[in-house]
């Protein structure tokens, strides 16, 4: 097959924080160990890529590096030649909106793709610019989930008129996502549920999406036979206070068993917010001793909290393509996940599901795990083979080769 210039690009591209950033990355070293040249074209924060992979940084005023009106007011003021999107970035900001898509997306639209470029990727900007873009080269979208499921469950959630107004002032970009979606002429999701809510949400053609799921790191994660596992340890991936991952009722499942298991105790991958709803209703159930957070940790990091766990647990009330899950599968460790959304379709019957939004399910789960352990570690491990044949990088590379040459040999 020949060997094709492509421009993946990325708004934002955080390493050890949300799917986003964890995507580009493997998708840009796997396609290019399929023998790609492949460049990255970033907004901050940047993704760590592999030496093969070109970085291109694009950072406008990168005004979400702080949240401090002074110092941004700083970023604004010290900008020379200063363009109308840097107006637009700094006062969206100010209004409590979330800029960066709309403009990284102009940024975008303004470089020669076509002339250095066979294919280009973009990672859920859904910005203006990208219409723009595909009109003169090969273009797809990706779409990993509508993020107006993110800001329904968010209002859901929500107490106070004045928590409410900063949600909706928040997800203001959500008119141009509806606005640019049904113009987009190749969109690719990484699960059956997102396309049906893409179809839904975004009014998208059915005809114009494509199911390629993300892949995941079976390499990184991966079973450590020598490290120990530490007692009645169970281990969760959730960005504290951000309702779509269900920490909540994760903690309160905790909070039911820690009379049950006395050593019992919960690792949460994320970052905290000090201060914060999930700190508090830490406290509440008087968990502190009980709770740790693990956060800016390497994949190999990440592996090793696995292996150092009985139980994974997701408790997501949704997830566009679920990256906790197959990596905790990878890792052969038993998985409790809740069976919503994109999450079945990644575990098959290699996984304890339950219902969304049920803390005493979480709590039964991990009951009938710890009663019969050695039934789940053999469910684990051919769990493991099931990821490594269905969602391994390179197989998932190669179903993105696939549809870039379908689509380079139809654009000629």
């Amino acid at each position: 097959m020949k060997n094709y210039k492509i421009a993946i690009l990325s708004y934002r591209s955080a390493p050890f924080s949300g799917g986003q950033g964890i995507y580009v990355t493997e998708l840009s070293n796997a396609l290019s160990r399929l023998g790609h040249e492949v460049t990255v074209y970033s907004g901050p924060p940047y993704p760590n890529l592999n030496s093969k992979v070109k970085l291109e940084q694009y950072p406008g005023l990168d005004l979400f590096s702080t949240f401090n009106f002074y110092d941004r007011k700083e970023k604004f003021f010290k900008k020379k030649n200063k363009t109308f999107d840097d107006y637009y970035e700094f006062f969206v900001t100010l209004f409590g909106g979330f800029p960066e898509m709309r403009t990284f997306g102009n940024r975008m639209s303004v470089i020669d793709f076509h002339n250095n470029y066979d294919f280009v990727i973009d990672n859920q900007s859904l910005s203006f610019g990208m219409i723009d873009i595909q009109k003169h080269i090969p273009f797809a979208e990706v779409i990993h989930h509508p993020v107006v499921i993110d800001k329904n469950y968010e209002l859901q959630y929500s107490n106070g008129i004045i928590k409410k107004l900063l949600i909706f002032s928040w997800y203001s970009f959500l008119g141009m996502h509806r606005k640019v979606a049904p113009q987009i002429n190749q969109v690719i999701t990484p699960s059956l549920n997102s396309k049906k809510d893409i179809e839904k949400y975004l009014n998208v053609n059915s005809e114009n999406i494509d199911v390629i799921p993300n892949g995941i790191d079976t390499e990184t994660f991966e079973p450590k036979s020598n490290i120990e596992k530490d007692s009645f340890r169970l281990i969760t991936t959730a960005s504290a206070d951000i309702p779509l991952k269900g920490l909540d009722f994760t903690l309160n499942a905790l909070s039911t068993l820690k009379d049950i298991y006395p050593k019992i105790k919960l690792v949460v991958i994320g970052n905290p917010r000090s201060g914060g709803h999930t700190d508090r209703l830490i406290s509440k159930l008087d968990l502190n001793d009980r709770v740790s957070f693990k956060t800016n940790l390497t994949k190999s990091e990440i592996a090793s909290e696995y292996a150092r766990s009985n139980i994974a647990i997701v408790s997501s009330l949704y997830e566009g393509f679920g990256f906790p899950v197959g990596e905790a599968m990878a890792c052969e460790i038993p998985l409790i996940a809740t069976n919503v959304a994109s999450i079945p379709e990644i575990t098959s019957e290699y996984a304890e599901l339950i219902e969304p939004a049920d803390s005493i399910g979480i709590a039964n789960a991990v009951k009938k795990i710890f009663t019969d352990y050695d039934k789940y570690l053999l469910k684990a491990r051919n769990g493991r083979i099931h990821i490594i044949k269905n969602f391994s990088w390179l197989v998932i590379a190669q179903k993105y080769e696939s549809l870039i040459t379908r689509k380079i040999n139809a654009h000629l």
